[in-house]
C-alpha cells in the first residue's frame, strides 16, 4: 500500500522511554491518520491509531489498523520516520 508521511517526531524521556507521532496518508483514503508510538526500550512498539484532523470513515480507519498489524514494512517505515526525526 502506498503511503506518504506528512510529519514525524519522537522524543525519549528521562526514563529512556520513546514516544513518537507520525502523520501520514494512504493512497485511496480520504483521511489523514496519526499513529502514536510508544516503546520502553525502542525494540517492541505499542501504538494507537487516530484520525489526524477531523473524524473520517471508521471503516477505513479499521482497515488501516488491520494493515498496520499485517504489513511489517509499513509499520517499520512509520517507526523509522519517527526515529529519524530524533536525529535531526
Amino acid at each position: 500500500m502506498e503511503y506518504q508521511i506528512i510529519k514525524a517526531d519522537m522524543k525519549q524521556d528521562e526514563d529512556k522511554k520513546y514516544l513518537g507521532h507520525v502523520t501520514f496518508t494512504l493512497t485511496g483514503h480520504s483521511s489523514k491518520y496519526e499513529i502514536t508510538l510508544f516503546s520502553k526500550r525502542g525494540k517492541e512498539w505499542d501504538y494507537s491509531l487516530n484520525f489526524a484532523e477531523e473524524s473520517g470513515n471508521e471503516e477505513e480507519l479499521l482497515k488501516v489498523d488491520e494493515q498496520l498489524e499485517e504489513d511489517d514494512d509499513l509499520f517499520d517505515a512509520l517507526v523509522d520516520a519517527a526515529r529519524e526525526s530524533m536525529e535531526q
